[in-house]
This record gives C-alpha cells, sequence and structure tokens, in this order.
C-alpha cells in the first residue's frame, strides 16, 4: 500500500520552515480507548469522523493513526496561528486525554537535536528530556536519546537537570518517518468519542445544572439533543436565547447538536387551574418528561438526561425523583445526582456554560409555583391528576408544537420554523 500524504517521509529540506523550525502539526494523545482491545478500531473510527466534524471548516485538515493512541493531525502550509486553533478544537474532542502543538523534523538525529535544543531556549529552572522511539530501528533507544539531548541541552544553555519534578520537559517521539518535537500540551476532554454510546435527550434549561449534565454525559460517548420547555405565550424568549447559547457553547464537544423548544406556559396554567396546588411542580415535570419521552421515541434517543442533584431544592428528595422515575419507561441519567453546587459551579466553568447560565430570564419552571412544594409527592395522587389531564395526550400535543433549531459553535445557523417532532431534523427552508 502506497503511503498517504499525511504519513509521506520528510527529507531534511522538508523539515525546516522559513524560521528553520520543522512543520507545526498536533499531535494527540488518546486514554480509555486504547483499552478497548478488539473494539479499539470501532471508537478510533468514530474518533477520526468526529475530528473530522470539528474541523470540517478549515479546509484541507489531515489526520493519521500512529499506533495505539496517538493520533497526527496537519495541514500543510498553515500558518502558526491556524494550527493552534485546530489544537484549541481537539481539545474540546471527546476521547482525547493530551494535545501537543509539535514540530514534525526529519527522522534524523542531529536535526532532532537541533530542533529540541532550539525549543528549549529562553526556558528557567530546571528541565528533563522524555523520548519515546516507536520505530525500534532508530539508531538509539528511547534512554540514550534522551540523554543525548539533555547533555545538549546542558551545553547550549546550562539548565540544571531534574528527572522527577522538571519545570520544563521536552518530549522526542520518533516514529516510522519522522520524529516529533514538542514542550508542551493542552489537557483535553477524555472519555469516549460522542455517539459511541449511543443517543440521548437532554431536558435543557437555562440555569447552572443541565449543560453540565449534558457534557459530562457526551464525555461518556452519547449524542446528545436538547429539549427546552419555555414559558411561553406568557414569558418572552429569553430562555430560548440562552438555551440557544448554551447549546451552541455544547456543540463543541460533540457537533451537530439541535435544539428542540416547546412553549409550556398554556400546558402550565392548565396544570394549576386543575387545583393540584402543592404537587405543581412535581406535577409539571411529570409532564416535561412524557414530553421528552414521546420526543426521543421520534429521535430514537434511548434515555433521557436531567440535570437533578439529589437535595439541591425542595423538589429534589429522593421520594419526588422516584414519583419522576414513575412518570416514563425510559431511563432517566442524573449524573449529577451527587454533586453539590459548588462542585457543578466548577464543571460549568469549566466547559463555559456558567457565565452564559447566569444570564437572566424568566424560567418557565419559576412560572405559577406554589408557595410550597410537595416533598414527598405520591404517584397514586400524581396519576389521579394526569389521568383528568389526559397527559400522554398533551405531551403528544406539545411535542408537535416543538421548534428545531440547530446551533453550532461553527457558524449560526437560523432556527427552522415549527416543525412537528416527525420531521426533527428538517432543514430550515
Amino acid at each position: 500500500m502506497s503511503a498517504s500524504p499525511e504519513s509521506a517521509p520528510l527529507t531534511a529540506a522538508q523539515a525546516g520552515s522559513d524560521a528553520g523550525l520543522g512543520e507545526l502539526c498536533v499531535l494527540m494523545k488518546l486514554g480509555e480507548i486504547v483499552l478497548k482491545g478488539s473494539n479499539r478500531k470501532l471508537f478510533e473510527r468514530r474518533l477520526h469522523n468526529n475530528i473530522r466534524s470539528s474541523v470540517r471548516d478549515l479546509g484541507d485538515v489531515r489526520l493519521s493513526q500512529r499506533g495505539a493512541g496517538v493520533i497526527i493531525v496537519r495541514k500543510p502550509g498553515a500558518s502558526d496561528l491556524e494550527i493552534a486553533e485546530i489544537a484549541d478544537r481537539m481539545a474540546n474532542v471527546m476521547g482525547v486525554v493530551w494535545v501537543h502543538l509539535v514540530r514534525r523534523v526529519a527522522k534524523d538525529l542531529d536535526a532532532i537535536t537541533d530542533i529540541g535544543v532550539r525549543s528549549m531556549a529562553g526556558r528557567e529552572g530546571t528541565f528533563a528530556v522524555r523520548a519515546r522511539r516507536r520505530d525500534k530501528r532508530f539508531e538509539m533507544t528511547s534512554s540514550e536519546l534522551a540523554g543525548y539531548l539533555g547533555s545538549k541541552v546542558i551545553e547550549a544553555y546550562g539548565y540544571k537537570v531534574n528527572l522527577k519534578r522538571p519545570d520544563n520537559t521536552l518530549y522526542v517521539e520518533v516514529d516510522r518517518d519522522e520524529a516529533f518535537v514538542f514542550t508542551d500540551g493542552i489537557p483535553g476532554q477524555g472519555g469516549l468519542p460522542a455517539g459511541m454510546s449511543g443517543r440521548g435527550l437532554v431536558l435543557m434549561s437555562g440555569g447552572i445544572d443541565s449543560p453540565v449534565a449534558a457534557h459530562r454525559m457526551i464525555r461518556r460517548g452519547l449524542k446528545v439533543d436538547f429539549l427546552h420547555f419555555s414559558g411561553m405565550p406568557f414569558t418572552g424568549p429569553e430562555s430560548i436565547y440562552k438555551a440557544y447559547s448554551l447549546v451552541r457553547q455544547l456543540d463543541r464537544y460533540q457537533v451537530g447538536s439541535r435544539l428542540f423548544v416547546v412553549p409550556f406556559g398554556k400546558a402550565q396554567q392548565q396544570l394549576k387551574t386543575s387545583g393540584i396546588e402543592r404537587l405543581q411542580i412535581v406535577a409539571q415535570r411529570r409532564l416535561m418528561l412524557k414530553t421528552a419521552e414521546a420526543l426521543a421515541d421520534d429521535l430514537g434517543a434511548e434515555c433521557l438526561i436531567t440535570g437533578d442533584a439529589l437535595g439541591q431544592v425542595s423538589s429534589q428528595t429522593m421520594t419526588n425523583l422516584t414519583a419522576l422515575d414513575d412518570a416514563v419507561d425510559l431511563p432517566i441519567l442524573r449524573p449529577l445526582i451527587g454533586m453539590d453546587k459548588t462542585e457543578i459551579m466548577d464543571h460549568a466553568r469549566r466547559i463555559g456554560t456558567l457565565a452564559i447560565s447566569e444570564l437572566p430570564d424568566e424560567d418557565c419552571c419559576t412560572m405559577l409555583t406554589p408557595r410550597q412544594v410537595e416533598t414527598a409527592a405520591k404517584i397514586p395522587d400524581l396519576r389521579q391528576i394526569e389521568k383528568r389531564l389526559d397527559a400522554e395526550e398533551l405531551a403528544e400535543h406539545l411535542v408537535s408544537t416543538a421548534q428545531v433549531h440547530k446551533p453550532s459553535f461553527l457558524g449560526d445557523e437560523a432556527p427552522s420554523r415549527v416543525a412537528p417532532a416527525s420531521a426533527p431534523v428538517a432543514t430550515p427552508a
């Protein structure tokens, strides 16, 4: 088989740019995927597809697998800023543990030494060299190469060596046709490639919790869609704008997100006028779950995902959560169930959703809220209420009013017009 363009061997002349450094590219280290045994190829294929999706707007981006656990991404002729943009996007791809900006140089000891020594210029403190020889035909072993490069760095700059806790580390990886030299890394998301574990539907409020729940489940390999209940026609569109912005931010981690918006105000009013009082919150959440289940059936989603955390608010008691589970047949995943608010906020800050969630809006869940909330709702009472309201038919009606949007971090897409769930993926005219 002939070599692909991205794996073509470098010559010494090709290794240098105008500044005398090798071609800048992105090297990614995988984690959990490496442990998948005979199924590893399936995970790698999904990951490759996700990588390509995340950079599809950047032109001729090439990727190649280098043994178990290493992927190289290149864009021939790109500027350093363009490669840095690719690296930033790779840090958001689920399944990637570390992202490195690396110099791709000829598999030649002099070329490796030249780039390695110059990469360490202007450093402060101690250093170490970590070398890895994936091509065992190379003239030096990994330890010999590390020692040799270390001596050259000392000779050039006089740095002191600290092999256990260095302030700076020079990495060299020798591959079949070239070598990669680098010093720093960006932590990746880890986890599994989005879509590897199936599909889910997230009940997305405008708050802090549900975006974090979504991120945690994407990280475990789910591809998720989002369902937002607005208070319209009794509230403005602010909560929809927030949900749209949150999904757009989360789209960085899976690409191709869809947001379904259901106007829920009249249904809430109908529940309120039925005289359920303290059961209002639990009853409307059961109706939301029934609506989500009906939509999930159309989308092929296998589970529902919520931002519930045990005991965080008065309605999230164990008894009430059990009553919510009773409303639907699909499993309800609650990835935040054992987290406290500080932990959730820290996670939201890391994934870039906290500032959006803290923007003011009128959440439908706060509309028509009773002065006292039931903390131990009884399932028979809730079922009786739903029987009077014909909740199953109401849920189907709500799904038929859903409007679908496609918030993309690659560029805003216009929301579609109102579309029934039977045609949730229709492209806007």
